[in-house]
């Protein structure tokens, strides 16, 4: 009798539409690994991506106004299930692996930093080697995850979450959808945010953005992701031209209106300072660093180890952490 796992591999070859991955041809593991009973390879990646750690840290980390007062602002993990809900609809739509895009989705940002981009930047211009939340998500799920054991996840999983940015040309249809979904989560969501801040007002949107995608938030996704699904089903994943310029236009607005405002960033330059002075700080004292880092130190260098370290912490953590070491505290004598 098959396995529930058999089961559902035979389905996929009937559902799946000859774009998509089939869980039973992935390209595997780092680890060999046998198959399990009950789900499929991309199943347990992403049960095992959002069961780990650096999943969870995403709710305490910036997704674009750092520190907001309010209960509604998205946060990286809101985000992250935004984008995983846009993936998976789309993939279901275009006949894809949607366990695949699920995996890649809940993946995609658990390298992400304290403090947003403005943290990501801040690490990029302290650590030497360089630092890209792209590529630390990657890190995370194969080095530092599970005590340093990592996740063992599939290549297409791999791969989908290290080009979930900018792209590669032999990604996985799946892994385009999430890239894209990504896009369309950020920059609505960011705009919603926005308006629900007082930076922007409904009438700020461009008059094109409100004529093809609407004037609210659901309107503008809709939009976006029923033209990705009809320009996407000959394999090629891809909005309309139309779309695509009204997506880009959309963007540069959001970038100099949003992204780059005084208001809502004002807070962003003293972010350098303090995760400067915290890499600073651990370079000098590793013993202070958890067991698998100083492993990490051990074989790749301090600087690498610390910037796992800092690059993993929540908003509230770093600051909690830069509150602990550079800040006197009020004492008596008894």
């Amino acid at each position: 009798m098959p396995t529930p796992r058999e089961e559902r591999e035979a389905l996929e070859r009937v559902m799946i539409g000859p774009y998509g991955v089939l869980a039973e041809q992935s390209r595997g593991r780092l680890r060999p690994e046998e198959p399990g009973e009950i789900r499929t390879c991309f199943q347990r990646d992403a049960d095992r991506i959002i069961h780990c750690k650096s999943f969870r840290r995403l709710k305490h980390k910036t997704q674009v106004f750092l520190q907001p007062e309010g209960d509604h602002y998205r946060t990286r993990l809101t985000h992250t299930l935004e984008v995983t809900r846009l993936a998976r609809t789309v993939a279901r739509a275009l006949r894809l692996n949607e366990d695949l895009a699920e995996a890649i989705a809940l993946g995609h940002d658990v390298g992400h930093t304290p403090f947003g981009h403005a943290g990501e930047r801040a690490l990029n211009r302290i650590y030497p080697g360089g630092f890209k939340h792209y590529e630390q998500s990657l890190r995370v799920v194969d080095v530092v995850e599970k005590d340093g054991e990592g996740l063992n996840l599939c290549y297409e999983t791999r791969m989908g979450i290290l080009n979930h940015t900018h792209g590669a040309p032999d990604d996985t249809r799946e892994a385009t959808v999430v890239r894209l979904c990504d896009r369309i989560a950020y920059i609505n969501h960011d705009l919603d945010d926005s308006i629900r801040a007082g930076i922007l007002t409904d009438g700020d949107v461009p008059e094109r953005v409100r004529l093809d995608c609407g004037t609210r938030n659901s309107q503008r996704i809709n939009a976006f992701v029923l033209d990705l699904v009809a320009n996407s089903r000959s394999g090629e994943i891809r909005l309309s031209p139309r779309m695509q310029e009204t997506f880009e236009l959309f963007h540069r607005f959001m970038f100099s209106d949003v992204y780059t405002n005084p208001k809502a960033k004002r807070e962003e330059n003293k972010v350098e300072g303090i995760l400067e002075k915290l890499y600073g700080y651990y370079t000098q004292h590793a013993e202070l660093l958890p067991d698998e880092l100083r492993e990490i130190a051990e074989r790749e260098g301090i600087g690498r180890a610390v910037t796992d370290y800092i690059s993993g912490m929540t908003d509230n953590y770093a600051m909690e952490k830069f509150g602990e070491i550079f800040i006197p505290f009020a004492w008596t004598v008894k």
